[in-house]
C-alpha cells in the first residue's frame, strides 16, 4: 500500500514500472483472453470482462450477482492491503467498470493506467506469457450501494438543478436515429459526450489532459451529482472513470443504462 500511496487514481506506465513487485499489487488485465496469453504486464492476472457484468438480458449491464463477485476477487487474491492496477486496451471502459466494481465492494485502493496497454507497449515495457496461479481462499465481501444509480433513483432526481447526467452513447443512439432497445431517445436532461471524445487519440487513448475543460463546457462540474450511463455500462465505465478521476465528490453510474430504461414501456424520453 504505501508503494501506491503518493500516486493519483491516474497513473503512468513509469509508475507502474517501478512498482510491479509491491506485495500489495493486484494487476488486473481486461482485455481478451487470447491478447492476454499472446502478453501482458508481468504479474497481471486475467479477468473475463464479461464476469464484470450480470449478463442477464435484457439489463447485462447490472451489477453481478454477490456470489459471482465473491467468486471472481477470491481468485484475484483480493484482501484488504491490496492496491489494483488495472487497464484494457480501448481507453479505460472496461477498467473503469472494474473500478466501479471495487467501489461496490467498498475498496477504495485502486489506479487505472493511462493509455492501458497501448501506452506500456508504446513504451517498450517488459511483457511475460506467465499466468499467475488463482487464489484459494473463500471470500466474504459487503457490497455498497454508494456507487449505483437505481433506475427508480435516477427517475426521482430527473429535473433536480444540481444533477449531470452523462450519456456516453453515440450522437446517433441520444437522438433515436440508431435504437438499440424497445424505444430509442435518451433520458429527459441528459447530457450527451461520446465516450471517445475523453480520450487522446495522439496519446494511445490516454485521458485527455483537458478532459476537465471540456466537462465544464458540457454543463458536467463538480458541484452537481454526476450520474453516468451507456447501453449496458461499459462505455459509461470510462467516464464514471473520468469523473472519479478529477475527484468529483457525487459521481454514480447507472449500470441498468439504456438498456433497461429504453426497454421499459413508462419511463419518460426525448428525442
Amino acid at each position: 500500500m504505501r508503494a501506491f500511496s503518493s500516486l493519483p487514481l491516474v497513473i503512468e506506465p513509469v509508475d507502474l514500472a517501478e512498482r510491479l513487485h509491491a506485495p500489495e499489487l493486484i494487476l488486473v488485465d481486461l482485455r481478451s483472453l487470447e491478447q492476454y496469453r499472446a502478453g501482458h504486464i508481468p504479474g497481471a492476472r486475467h479477468v473475463d470482462s464479461k464476469r464484470t457484468q450480470r449478463s442477464a438480458s435484457p439489463t447485462p449491464g447490472l451489477l453481478p450477482e454477490l456470489d459471482a463477485l465473491q467468486q471472481l476477487f477470491a481468485e484475484l487474491g483480493h484482501r484488504e492491503e491490496a492496491v489494483y492496477v488495472v487497464y484494457d486496451d480501448e481507453g479505460g471502459g472496461w477498467s473503469g467498470r472494474f473500478i466501479w466494481l471495487l467501489d461496490c465492494i467498498g475498496h477504495s485502493r485502486y489506479h487505472y493506467l493511462n493509455g492501458g496497454w497501448l501506452a506500456w507497449n508504446a513504451e517498450q515495457r517488459p511483457q511475460s506469457q506467465e499466468e499467475p496461479p488463482l487464489g484459494q481462499d473463500e471470500l466474504q465481501l459487503t457490497l455498497n450501494d454508494a456507487p449505483t444509480a437505481s433506475r427508480e433513483y435516477l427517475q426521482q432526481r430527473l429535473g433536480a438543478n444540481e444533477l449531470a447526467i452523462w450519456d456516453a452513447r453515440s450522437a446517433a443512439e441520444f437522438s433515436g436515429a440508431k435504437v438499440l432497445a424497445a424505444r430509442g431517445g435518451h433520458i429527459p436532461g441528459a447530457i450527451n459526450l461520446e465516450w471517445t471524445a475523453g480520450m487522446d487519440t495522439q496519446r494511445q487513448l490516454r485521458i485527455r489532459q483537458d478532459i476537465g475543460a471540456l466537462l465544464a463546457t458540457h454543463g458536467i462540474t463538480a458541484d452537481k451529482e454526476v450520474i453516468t450511463h451507456c447501453q449496458t455500462h461499459r462505455r459509461s465505465g470510462f467516464t464514471y472513470l473520468v469523473a472519479k478521476a478529477l475527484g468529483y465528490p457525487r459521481v454514480k453510474a447507472y449500470a441498468g443504462s439504456w438498456s433497461e430504461w429504453g426497454n421499459l414501456p413508462d419511463t419518460p424520453c426525448e428525442l
